[in-house]
């Protein structure tokens, strides 16, 4: 089978994307099962201190089993479950958005195999060279091999001969396959694929243990997982606060000691003696005043928006590919296949003063016949949706002469029963319109201005008729803007993101598909240096940049970009540039990825405005019930008017236990996103995880505080 055969029947019978990925819900009990070895594994204080919060809520948590031990009560051996049980349920988010990746690991780890190499030797563009059977995993970089039909890939790299069928299912989850060959943009292909149709010799650029598979597995796995800068800094924030109060909590002590002494007619309680505050209350109180929501569930966020671009078949190099993809300012996108269909398609044709359309229309149309090209083909029909013409085909016209389409003369046609047809690059059928002895209109240039001046391609059909030779009219082919891109680009504006469209075309076309599209700026007859100065230039401004890339020329500009994404299509030199690989190779992805960015930075946002203003809460709940027996006048703070002392520091410490398990669902899928702009999104996570993190903790702690009423012995 052909290449072109395999490929159309492919695509004929294409099924609808199989899916690696991991299906059920996000608390799926399943997952949580799975998921609970590795969380209490996590429970190791070499772990733990990585995460300042939940470290000092573990060794909180183990300072008050031992004063249980001490000092047994229902009291305190119910503070130290609930204390456990909050870091377990910090390990718990953590180990579930990991264990999804690890679950998308291992549906990929099982297209590893021992895969045998045809390797050659001596091998050199036409001369065969000598083969030999090696191991794949003896494979180093610059090694040649042989691939044909129903045979593994053993290992990435670039087709440098022959065009062929290959099956990518195992890695981007599509059923159809793609063409994959030498001498262009498509020619990188990736070990554990495999071969459906012909032969290609493939040179390797990957060592051993390196491959695209292993770098997939290690990422989604999130083996290769660093925090990025804004977590970082985030971290040092939360560490910092959580000294704070470390340091509060302390004051309390002498000053209710001194307290006490002043007021000995109080008596002791659970949670206040002669001795100041007790050590399980103290813990409590100093677990329940740090930001332990945020601190439990940071590694989480970052790992699930990681996740979720896998879930997209998006494979992000680095935590701060994603982090900066939410900070883009400026996007840079390809005209052709992104804002653009890529193939241009005939729209209308423009006869000639003496000239009726259908003559035009008849003529563009048999002399488009031997062109295979998309625009070719574009011709044809559309002479027969709009003039009627049936679609005729060169065998039908045995005795003509066919000229096809050709780089060289810039145009095609036919020579029947002694008339001549070329249809072509306007300059090219004048050209041979004069060397036939004919004369080219200057109605000719002012129609030509004039689409080009629209945006669109104009190509020019002439004849030879009778040994007289004239131009008919030209062809207006369009380039079909995507729909809903200008929406898009609207969305993008709202987010305070400028787009840029790059294309080769010339300004006076660019700016005329760039007006209805609706880019920000375009960049024409752009050439690899442009795009680098253009980056260069964005940055130089304090910005962002985010672009899409699939060839060895746009290497150095995915590279200086702060976000590239590299097409899985696209040669090894790009997908080593970029710091995300599309494995569905859909320039337009692009936008998703600034999408998943900002939820990403969204949901840590508001998580982390959720954790600080629920603290205010616990607040009221525990310090009026520390002290109100020895300062009445804090009962005025007691607005829940929890049941006893005991019950509202056990109800604040459950509480914030349970809301980090709550949490995790919103953790691993996100805060929804909408395009608007940062003073909104402010004011929208203010009111929303502010107002709601204010809130929620008194509706949750005075609900459990009634739950506790009805057990009359705690």
């Amino acid at each position: 089978m052909s290449v072109t055969t395999a490929g159309a029947a492919a695509r004929k019978h294409a099924e609808p994307k199989s899916s690696n990925k991991i299906q059920g819900g996000l608390l799926d009990p399943n997952m949580l099962w799975k998921s609970l070895p590795s969380a209490l594994r996590k429970l190791d204080p070499r772990t733990m201190w990585r995460n300042p919060v939940m470290f000092i809520v573990e060794i909180g948590a183990v300072w008050s089993t031992i004063l249980a031990f001490l000092e047994p009560s229902w009291f305190a051996w119910l503070i130290v479950v609930w204390l456990w049980l909050t870091v377990l349920f910090a390990n718990l988010a953590e180990a579930v958005a990991e264990g999804r990746g690890k679950a998308q690991a291992e549906s990929l780890r099982k297209t590893k195999t021992a895969t045998p190499a045809r390797r050659l030797t001596g091998w050199a563009p036409g001369t065969p060279g000598r083969e030999e059977a090696v191991a794949a995993a003896l494979l180093q970089p610059g090694d040649i091999v042989v691939v044909e039909a129903g045979q593994v890939i053993p290992g990435d790299g670039d087709v440098v001969e022959g065009i062929a069928s290959v099956d990518e299912s195992a890695i981007t989850g599509e059923s159809a396959p793609v063409i994959r060959e030498s001498g262009g943009d498509r020619s990188a292909v990736t070990g554990g694929t495999t071969v459906l149709s012909d032969r290609i010799v493939v040179k390797i650029t990957q060592k051993p243990g390196e491959s695209f598979i292993d770098r997939m597995i290690a990422l989604v796995e999130g083996a290769n997982r660093q925090k990025t800068p804004n977590e970082i800094a985030l971290n040092i924030l939360l560490a910092s606060l959580t000294i704070i109060f470390v340091f509060a909590v302390t004051t309390l002590q002498p000053l209710a000691i001194y307290s006490k002494m002043n007021n000995p007619g109080v008596p002791d309680s659970l949670a206040l003696n002669g001795n100041g505050i007790t050590g399980i209350v103290m813990v409590s109180l100093l677990v329940c005043l740090i930001p332990t929501t945020i601190g439990a569930l940071l590694s989480a966020i970052g790992i699930a928006g990681m996740d979720r671009l896998v879930q997209r078949n998006v494979l992000a190099m680095s935590g701060r590919a994603v982090e900066a993809a939410g900070d883009v300012n400026t996007l840079l996108l390809d005209k052709t296949g992104t804002i653009t269909l890529g193939n241009r398609q005939a729209s209308e044709f423009v006869p000639l003063t003496g000239v009726t359309p259908e003559a035009l229309a008849d003529a563009a149309q048999l002399s488009s016949l031997a062109d295979e090209t998309p625009e070719g083909r574009s011709i044809v029909v559309f002479a027969k949706q709009e003039y009627g013409l049936r679609a005729r085909t060169p065998g039908e016209l045995a005795h003509a002469a066919w000229i096809e389409f050709s780089a060289t003369t810039r145009m095609s046609g036919v020579d029947v029963d002694g008339h001549r047809l070329r249809k072509g690059a306007t300059s090219a059928v004048a050209e041979w319109v004069r060397s036939e002895g004919g004369t080219v209109p200057t109605e000719l240039g002012d129609i030509v201005d004039g689409i080009s001046a629209a945006g669109g391609t104009p190509l020019a059909v002439g004849e030879v008729r009778e040994g007289k030779a004239a131009v008919l009219g030209v062809i207006h082919l369009k380039d079909v803007v995507k729909q809903g891109m200008r929406e898009r680009f609207d969305e993008m504006r709202r987010m305070g993101i400028r787009t840029v469209m790059i294309t080769g075309d010339n300004p006076m076309t660019a700016k005329a598909i760039a007006d209805e599209a609706g880019v920000d700026d375009f960049l024409a007859e752009a050439t690899p240096e442009d795009k680098m100065a253009l980056i260069k230039k964005e940055q130089a401004g304090g910005r962002l940049v985010a672009m899409t890339g699939d060839g060895t020329n746009d290497a150095p500009a995915l590279a200086q970009a702060d976000v590239g994404v590299a097409m899985n299509s696209g040669t090894s030199a790009a997908k080593e540039a970029g710091n995300m690989v599309d494995l569905d190779s859909d320039p337009t992805k692009l936008i998703e990825i600034v999408e998943i960015g900002k939820q990403l930075l969204i949901t840590r946002g508001a998580l982390t405005t959720f954790s600080i203003a629920n603290d205010i809460a616990k607040y009221f709940a525990i310090i009026p019930a520390l002290f109100v027996g020895l300062f009445p006048g804090l009962d005025l703070l007691n607005v829940m008017r929890l049941h006893s002392p005991q019950s509202a520091i056990l109800s604040a410490v459950i509480f914030n236990a349970v809301v980090i398990i709550a949490l995790i669902p919103l953790s691993l899928r996100g805060v929804r996103y909408t395009p608007s702009s940062a003073s909104k999104l402010l004011s929208r996570n203010l009111y929303i995880f502010g107002l709601g993190g204010i809130i929620a903790p008194f509706v949750g702690i005075k609900a459990i505080d009634l739950i506790i009423q009805l057990f009359p012995g705690m």
